[in-house]
């Protein structure tokens, strides 16, 4: 068993199994998290163990206020819904010894503890690593932060665009002669998320050889590096690096390009593939420039497929070069991506009954499993939908759940 912890009220969608028998001796993960990164990490476990996610504040202000704004004019935030994937949700509210308390008897169900709060906030509240691992040694405890939990900036506050411009990423992002911009998904909470899952697995995987648990430390700036494709490597022995926006430093002609409907995404970067390209643009005395040659003749080659493209439908370039077996795609809207009939087939939106009766398409886990499919089989808990069924579980009687409430404990 798994369990998640999270501050605030951000929920998720689960994906495994039903909530029957869900503190037996199975493998899953506790998650508290705060914001999309340990959602993250949680969402990518739970795509094959069971999970809990609890919702851990200070106080019932806290826990009632999820710091966010609800963008969405239909009323429903697909990250509400989508953004971490959750088989039960139990509300604690640390006021004194008994939420502790009922956070330790968790963790003692639990193979894995995540966590993404800010360095040093649950150890004060008394459920960091050392106290968890004194009432189960071999939970493998998953932190996740903006900076880590050592270093010279471990104790600074870092979200997720925090974390993209202090590792160098914002700065190649973006139009060739722009400035610095951010990605416009949760990069940094999504790859650290990723790394964190990772991370649990491996030190599970040490535990179950040599009986050791141990905590697992992942910051996003690290994480963000790691997947930057060694420019940081790059940065240190004062390579020049430059902005490309949707062109290739090392391939030409590749862009974006408009069509008489819309735009696509085309280019080369065999000579072979450019061989059949200037075949299709009726341009044989530029059939055979090399790589390094098309690179210094970038500007002609770009304008002569620009051109091409521009007298021509989206579809017409797409099957065209398809047919050819040359790279292109549509360039796609989210909504004209969840209209794909690829992503129909991939069954990457499923429809979930949300608790408000309401039923929305929600992303599927990207892996698919050969000898064990995952299918979301159940909404989105409420908060604290599950605290009698969980606290039941725990050896909490009615009266005791009764006191707790009323001393706002869950």
């Amino acid at each position: 068993m798994a369990l998640i912890f999270e501050d605030g009220a951000e929920f998720g969608v689960v994906e495994e199994a039903a909530f029957d028998g869900c503190l037996e001796d199975e493998p899953g993960t506790l998650e508290l998290a705060d914001l999309v990164v340990g959602a993250a990490d949680g969402e990518s476990l739970v795509e094959w163990n069971d999970e809990f996610r609890v919702a851990l504040a200070q106080d019932l202000e806290h826990l009632n206020d999820p710091h966010r704004v609800e963008f969405f004019a239909a009323g429903v935030d697909p990250q509400e819904h989508a953004g971490d994937v959750t088989l039960v949700f139990l509300a604690v509210v640390f006021i004194g010894e008994e939420g502790v308390e009922v956070f330790l008897k968790l963790c003692k169900t639990a193979d894995i503890v995540i966590e993404n709060f800010r360095p040093g906030t649950l150890a004060k509240w008394g459920v960091g690593y050392d106290q968890v691992a004194a009432v189960k040694p071999d939970i493998v405890y998953v932190s996740i932060s903006g900076f880590g939990q050592f270093g010279e900036l471990s104790d600074r506050v870092g979200y997720d665009p925090v974390a993209q411009n202090y590792c160098g990423w914002t700065s190649l992002n973006g139009e060739r002669e722009g400035g610095p911009i951010k990605a416009p998904t949760y990069l940094g909470d999504d790859t650290a998320g990723l790394h964190g899952a990772l991370g649990a697995m491996a030190a599970l995987r040490h535990r179950d050889q040599t009986g050791e648990g141990q905590h697992v430390d992942v910051a996003l700036v690290d994480a963000l590096m790691f997947q930057s494709d060694g420019f940081p490597t790059a940065g240190a022995l004062d390579v020049p690096m430059g902005r490309w926006a949707n062109e290739f430093a090392i391939a030409a002609p590749v862009n974006a390009y408009a069509c008489t409907d819309g735009r696509v995404f085309a280019g080369v970067l065999l000579d072979s593939h450019w061989q059949k390209l200037a075949d299709l643009m009726n341009e044989p005395d530029l059939r055979d420039l090399t790589g390094a040659e098309r690179l210094e003749q970038r500007e002609q080659v770009d304008t002569l497929l620009a051109n091409w493209c521009a007298e021509r439908s989206v579809a017409e370039v797409v099957d065209t070069f398809s047919e050819l077996g040359l790279p292109a795609v549509r360039v796609n809207t989210y909504a004209e991506l969840a209209r794909e009939s690829h992503v129909a087939s991939r069954d990457m939106l499923q429809t979930v009954k949300i608790a408000d009766g309401k039923e929305i398409p929600i992303t599927a886990p990207a892996a698919k499993f050969s000898r064990t499919p995952i299918k979301i089989r159940h909404r989105a808990p409420t908060l604290g939908e599950h605290n009698k069924e969980i606290m039941a579980e725990l050896g909490y009687d009615a009266d005791e759940l009764a006191r707790l409430a009323e001393i706002g404990a869950i």
